[in-house]
C-alpha cells in the first residue's frame, strides 16, 4: 500500500499522573528528517523518539511535538529546615521579653521565615517517563500512518486512472503507425505521378522509399517499453515497500519514450496524443513527489 509523505497524527493519555499529548506531522522530503519540540524534562527521549518513528517512516520531513502536564504526579519535593526554624523561634522568644512583645508566633509566621523551607525538584524515573511517552507516541503514530495510507489510496486511484489513459494512447499510436506509412506511400505515389505527368510511377521505387520512411518512423520499441513501464508502475503501486524513488525513475523513462515517439512520428494525430500523454505523465510526477 502506497503512503503519502504528508500526514498528521495525535495521541493523548493520562498516565501515572501526567497528561501527555503527542502530535506528529510531516511534509515532503527526499529523505527522513526528524525534529522535535519536547519539555526540558523529556529531552533525554529525543533520540528514542527519532528511532521509534524511523522504524515506520522512511521518507518525509517529520516534526514531533510533546506536551506534558502534571495532574497528580509530584514534580517537586518540599523539605522543612527544622534547625533553621528552631533557631528563628528561639531568637524571637529571647527578644520577646526584652522588648515586651506579644507571643503570636504561628505556622503562617514560620512559613514566611527566610530559608525555612527548601524546594527540591523530585527525581524523575526516566524509564517510566519514556514508557509513558512511548505509549502515547505509538498511538499518535498509528493515527499518523492511517492518514498517510488514506491519502496514498487516493493518490493510487488517480495515478491508476492516468496510467489507463497513457495505455490507451499507446494503443492508438500502435494502430496509427501502419496507417501513417500507407498514407505516406500514397502521397509519394501521387506526387511521382504528377511529376511524370500522368505516367505510371515506379512501384518498386515507391515501396523502397516507403520502407525507408517506415524504418525511420517506427516506434515499436518505444511502445513496447512504455507498456513495460506501465506494468511495472502498476505492480509497484501494490507494493508494501517505499516506492517513491523507483516511481520517479519510471516516470522519467516514460517521458523519454514519449518524447522519442513525438520526434519520430510527424503526424498531427500522434502529435496530439504525445502532448496529451506528456500532460498525464507530468500529473503523475506531481503525485509521486508526495509518495513515501
Amino acid at each position: 500500500m502506497i503512503k503519502s509523505m504528508t500526514g498528521f497524527g495525535r495521541g493523548h493519555e493520562v498516565l501515572n499522573g501526567r497528561d501527555i499529548t503527542v502530535e506528529i506531522r510531516s511534509v515532503n522530503h527526499r529523505y527522513y528528517e526528524f525534529s522535535s519540540r519536547l519539555p526540558r524534562a523529556y529531552s533525554f527521549a529525543e533520540e528514542r523518539l527519532k528511532s521509534l518513528l524511523q522504524g515506520k517512516i522512511s521518507r518525509g520531513k517529520v516534526e514531533v511535538s510533546v506536551q506534558v502536564q502534571n495532574v497528580t504526579a509530584l514534580s517537586e519535593k518540599i523539605t522543612a529546615n527544622k534547625e533553621v526554624i528552631r533557631e528563628y523561634v528561639e531568637a524571637l522568644r529571647e527578644i520577646k521579653d526584652e522588648l515586651g512583645l506579644t507571643d503570636d508566633l504561628s505556622l503562617a509566621s514560620v512559613m514566611r521565615l527566610p530559608d525555612a523551607f527548601t524546594v527540591v525538584k523530585a527525581e524523575a524515573d526516566e524509564e517510566q517517563l519514556w514508557e509513558d511517552l512511548k505509549t502515547v507516541a505509538e498511538q499518535a503514530l498509528v493515527n499518523f500512518i492511517r492518514m498517510r495510507e488514506t491519502e496514498g489510496a487516493r493518490m493510487k486511484a488517480d495515478i491508476s486512472s492516468r496510467l489507463s489513459v497513457i495505455e490507451n494512447n499507446v494503443n492508438f499510436v500502435e494502430e496509427r503507425s501502419p496507417k501513417i506509412v500507407e498514407e505516406y506511400r500514397k502521397r509519394l505515389y501521387d506526387k511521382m505521378c504528377e511529376v511524370l505527368e500522368g505516367k505510371i510511377a515506379d512501384e518498386n521505387r515507391i515501396l523502397l522509399e516507403a520502407g525507408i520512411f517506415s524504418e525511420k518512423t517506427a516506434v515499436d520499441e518505444e511502445t513496447v517499453r512504455l507498456r513495460s513501464h506501465i506494468a511495472q508502475f502498476r505492480e509497484m503501486l501494490d507494493s508494501e515497500e517505499p516506492i517513491g524513488r523507483k516511481l520517479d525513475f519510471l516516470v522519467q523513462e516514460m517521458n523519454r519514450e514519449t518524447n522519442t515517439i513525438g520526434s519520430k512520428v510527424q503526424d498531427i494525430e500522434v502529435t496530439k496524443i504525445v502532448v496529451d500523454q506528456k500532460s498525464e505523465i507530468e500529473k503523475i510526477r506531481e503525485q509521486i513527489q508526495n509518495i513515501e
